[in-house]
């Protein structure tokens, strides 16, 4: 009943944030009277505030339309490389003119993004940075309450083989990197191939904050994973989704439940951000309102996932820690197959983990280099990013600026 519930509020919600918009045009409209009367400014910042804590939250564009190529701006389109039911493979193709058609070709980049409530979209700087010196695609996870019910489950072994799926489609010389959650199917799909010897082995593979062991510095995520039995997660935050969507039936993991709990971590930060947010507009700081608008779009833009996926990442990846044990089977063209990280001997691996990480802890994302023992030393690297913590791995000033130069030397090292 819960979802039901939730959507008898959007109901309810919808109509009062349009009102409230509206509201907040009245008192900040210089074309409006209203605008000129004592207080207005803290009218229209009051009704924009109520407006976005109330409005529903769609998936962002990437908004990535332009690159910069040996200082030459360069226009960017997206495309559907390849489309799943579950997932949808981006290229950002890069419309190159002549002159720049004669160098060199770049390194092509397979980024994977989290499916972990939010919209790939949250990898926009991430993309951003890669751009210029990379052929870069990216999965585009779909929301689960769009996906029929016809299409069947989504397992983590599926994504596995979404990932082994993509990794054959663009070649040997491909170069992974994955961010947080699928650091673990990655891996396996890398290590299934090493273990079939397939021919299109990626080159290399980075992998950035993601649990590959949980038992190295737990987190307060790891622990809630944890405190809890299996039993409790299939009963309490798994639910169908409501009639009026495409995936109706289809038993979830509701993407509302994932964003009360991210909010709930850290409360009085939400709380003190939006108080700014309401002084920025009272003040006239129209930059700072913008990126305050900016974040919060994409951070309030959840989806819902697969309830098998989420069930088999809690079980197989925070309580049974299968993979570092050395049990995980996956099914494969017919047969169960032993995940084998001491299989990969070939591709290169680079883990990147935030010295203030407080999603995947110290030691989680390193973990990899351990369990990859047949790949030589020289072909294993690891980095710690001073100051950066989860999101700063990944976005910001410091992936910009130290980590994702480090990851193009990187994959152009071991080309």
């Amino acid at each position: 009943m819960l979802y039901q519930l939730r959507e008898a509020q959007r109901a309810v919600l919808t109509p009062l944030s349009s009102w409230a918009e509206a509201m907040s045009q009245v008192y900040s409209n210089p074309y409006s009277p209203a605008a000129y009367i004592p207080f207005a400014p803290r009218f229209a910042a009051g009704f924009e505030l109520l407006h976005r804590l109330g409005k529903e939250y769609e998936k962002p564009p990437w908004g990535l339309e332009t690159t910069t190529i040996d200082g030459e701006e360069v226009t960017v389109v997206e495309r559907i490389e390849l489309s799943k039911p579950f997932c949808r493979l981006i290229k950002f193709e890069r419309l190159l003119p002549t002159r720049l058609k004669r160098r060199k070709p770049d390194p092509t980049v397979l980024l994977f993004a989290p499916l972990s409530g939010h919209h790939a979209t949250l990898l926009r700087d991430t993309v951003r940075a890669l751009l210029p010196n990379h052929e870069v695609y990216v999965t585009d996870w779909l929301d689960a309450r769009t996906v029929p019910l016809a299409h069947g489950p989504f397992h983590l072994h599926d994504y596995v083989a979404y990932a082994m799926e993509f990794i054959r489609h663009l070649g040997p010389q491909v170069h992974l990197i994955s961010v947080c959650q699928p650091t673990v199917p990655v891996l396996a799909a890398v290590s299934l191939l090493s273990t079939l010897k397939d021919p299109k082995l990626p080159r290399t593979m980075t992998m950035m904050g993601g649990p590959i062991d949980t038992r190295r510095s737990p987190t307060e995520v790891n622990n809630l994973a944890t405190d809890k039995p299996f039993s409790w997660f299939e009963r309490t935050v798994i639910y169908r989704v409501p009639g009026k969507y495409a995936g109706a039936g289809r038993l979830v993991y509701p993407g509302f439940l994932q964003h009360a709990g991210f909010v709930a971590m850290n409360p009085d930060r939400h709380a003190e951000s939006h108080w700014d947010f309401y002084m920025q507009l009272v003040r006239g700081d129209d930059e700072d309102a913008e990126s305050h608008r900016k974040f919060y779009d994409e951070y309030n833009a959840v989806l819902d996932m697969p309830a098998e996926y989420y069930l088999d990442t809690i079980r197989t990846v925070f309580q049974e820690h299968q993979l570092p044990a050395g049990r995980w089977v996956i099914p494969v063209n017919g047969r169960d197959m032993l995940v084998t990280p001491a299989d990969i001997r070939k591709v290169a691996l680079l883990c990147i983990e935030g010295e203030l990480d407080d999603i995947s802890g110290i030691g989680q994302t390193s973990a990899a280099l351990d369990l990859c023992s047949g790949l030589p030393t020289e072909r294993k690297h690891y980095m710690v990013a001073e100051g950066a913590g989860h999101y700063g791995i990944f976005s910001g000033r410091r992936w910009r600026e130290s980590i994702c130069p480090r990851i193009g030397a990187f994959i152009r090292e071991h080309a």
